[in-house]
């Protein structure tokens, strides 16, 4: 590998798909290649966060031993307040994977990308809080509640810049691999359309997040949380349900926004791994989708190397 390249990797938006950065960092090391600089987005600041603060392994653990029922467990409900989840409590398990650091004491440097709820701009968090960054980068609306920071309300980064590459660059990055996680999902949609009603059936029951629970566990969620879980996450029959309207109609947006951001400022390589069978809420997926981001590499390996030979 050439020593002299700098070498950035630009971790995209798109919720529970993110696990599959894990296999795409995971698979470029097991073929020599390593990150100088990361840059993420949503989720992929999560996990960039985590491995530029050295506790990669960790996450690893911890999202392949975790199950829906604690995924419930996080939503600590405050619809009134601006989202589903508030968030305090997925924050709290994640400092036990992820020691609160200065993002300027990080191993390399990182930064996540947000949006200033107020004038729609793009936020660049390059110092302070590990913790707080990433809180602010995957607050998707109508699910996380916003952050508050510097006097300014942010929400998820994948409204303006789903994939940040700029970003990356601006890091200092010589040539940047990019992690696009939702390449696929409109063609999902599409599928849908073709399908048979069976198979409509089965997918339906796949993504939704409340019709697993609701099989064993709903009796013993509190009053509140059926209600809302049910308003939010349900489908009726003939009809999406309000969140795969709400997050379908995301995925467009932020599949329109990631073609035009490409297009300005492309990435020397992109991997996009083949993830339309995971669900927004699908987190306790995470072999599957560790796994397919290890594809994704594979699936471009000589590319890479060539890139960085």
């Amino acid at each position: 590998m050439n020593s002299q390249l700098k070498i950035g990797l630009a971790l995209g938006s798109g919720s529970a798909r993110g696990w599959a950065h894990i296999g795409v960092i995971t698979a470029l090391r097991d073929i020599g290649i390593e990150p100088h600089v990361i840059s993420g987005c949503s989720i992929g600041a999560l996990v960039g966060g985590a491995y530029a603060g050295g506790h990669f392994a960790d996450l690893e653990k911890w999202v392949t031993a975790l199950t829906w029922k604690e995924i419930v467990g996080f939503l600590d409900m405050s619809v009134m307040r601006g989202g589903v989840i508030r968030g305090e409590k997925l924050l709290s398990f994640a400092r036990e994977y992820m020691q609160e650091k200065p993002i300027e004491a990080l191993d390399i440097p990182f930064a996540a990308v947000a949006t200033d709820l107020d004038s729609g701009r793009e936020v660049w968090l390059r110092e302070g809080s590990l913790l707080e960054a990433v809180r602010a980068s995957i607050s998707l609306p109508g699910l996380f509640t916003p952050v508050q920071r510097e006097g300014r309300w942010l929400v998820d980064g994948g409204l303006v810049d789903p994939v940040p590459v700029s970003l990356c660059r601006a890091l200092g990055a010589d040539v940047v691999i990019a992690v696009n996680l939702n390449g696929d999902l409109l063609l999902k949609h599409e599928k849908r359309k073709d399908s048979t009603k069976e198979t409509n059936k089965k997918m339906r029951i796949n993504d939704s997040l409340w019709e697993r629970v609701s099989d064993t566990w709903k009796n013993e969620l509190s009053e509140r949380k059926n209600t809302l879980l049910k308003q939010w996450l349900s489908k009726r029959t003939g009809a999406p349900g309000m969140f795969e309207v709400m997050y379908g109609s995301l995925n467009i947006m932020q599949d329109r926004i990631t073609r035009s951001r490409l297009a300005g400022d492309p990435a020397d390589v992109i991997l996009e791994p083949r993830l339309g069978h995971i669900g927004l809420m699908d987190y306790d997926k995470a072999e599957d989708a560790i796994a397919e981001g290890k594809a994704s590499v594979e699936r471009l390996k000589p590319q890479l190397l060539e890139l960085v030979g």
